[in-house]
């Protein structure tokens, strides 16, 4: 008897074995599978193919142009009009040409001149404008939507306007007017990047000055201004660029050589019964590469501040 009852407890256990021992193990390889599932795995070959084929594609589209402009400053004129790709020969003509025929280093101090004009006008609005409406909270919530709308209207609307208040105001033809008018214009843009820069400063560091006996505008020179440099700097960046390839203004309020900004003056190229499409390509080429050398030695403020202003 006593055989037969050990006999039943072992089945009973080996039972409960086989019940409970499989399902652990299920479970634990449930788990292992749910770990090793929810593990992010590498992008594959064919995501990073694609993605270097876009980047590639998009560099192509940037690029293109700019060899296109140089490959034609370097033709003749019958390689223009043909339909070949690559020129018979270096037409190096176009480039002595274009500086013998054409004041270009005028055009080009000119351009200058006016952006850098523009840039201190556009910062001496702008920043006095966003510390009003980011740190003291003047003007309300609309003021912004209100000065980026300015911008937003074609600058059409006030051509006529604005050339009679630049002849009142004695500022015609001249490069100093051609820059406060560019600044005044660009102003919008400079307010607009600006404000996520003043705006992503805490507060408490202007009650820090307050109590440390600062007034608005010391707490604005000493603090304010040191921590927005790197968004000033990007801001002052884009501003320039914008200045310098405007042509609808220098061709309102610019008359003479000595006031016209080169895209002017390569319009001007332009003669009634021949177009210098060797000269004018190099003539941009001239204007082009300081600006994008500008723009290569400045990319550290420019992408920096910009990716600052854009956290808050």
């Amino acid at each position: 008897m006593s055989l037969m009852l050990r006999a039943s407890d072992r089945l009973e256990e080996s039972a409960t074995e086989t019940l409970i021992v499989p399902s652990a193990r299920r479970r634990g390889r449930s788990k292992v599978r749910t770990s090793s599932t929810s593990r992010p795995g590498r992008p594959s070959a064919l995501v990073t193919a694609v993605k270097w084929v876009v980047i590639a594609v998009a560099i192509t589209l940037a690029l293109l142009p700019v060899l296109y402009m140089v490959g034609m400053s370097f033709k003749s004129p019958d390689d223009i009009l043909s339909t070949r790709i690559l020129p018979s020969r270096l037409a190096f003509e176009n480039w002595t040409a274009a500086f013998e025929n054409w004041p270009i280093l005028t055009y080009l101090r000119n351009s200058f001149g006016a952006a850098i004009i523009a840039v201190l006008v556009s910062l001496l609005v702008s920043i006095p404008a966003n510390y009003a409406m980011a740190r003291l909270r003047a003007g309300g919530k609309q003021t912004l939507g209100l000065i980026v709308s300015a911008y937003v209207a074609p600058p059409v609307v006030a051509i006529i306007p604005l050339f009679v208040l630049v002849r009142t105001a004695g500022l015609m033809d001249s490069v100093l007017g051609l820059g406060i008018v560019e600044g005044l214009l660009l102003t919008p843009v400079a307010v607009w990047l600006l404000d996520g820069f003043f705006r992503a400063i805490p507060f408490e560091i202007d009650e820090a000055a307050q109590i440390d006996g600062c007034g608005p505008l010391r707490t604005l020179w000493s603090v304010i201004l040191p921590l927005t440099a790197p968004g000033i700097v990007a801001v002052s960046i884009i501003v320039f660029i914008l200045a310098y390839n405007d042509f609808l203004i220098p061709l309102l309020l610019t008359q003479s050589v000595d006031s016209q900004t080169l895209p002017v003056g390569i319009a001007l190229m332009q003669g009634g019964r021949e177009v210098m499409f060797g000269q004018m390509a190099a003539a941009s080429l001239s204007g082009l590469i300081p600006i994008y050398l500008l723009a290569l030695f400045l990319q550290k403020w420019l992408v920096g501040g910009l990716t600052q202003g854009s956290v808050k």
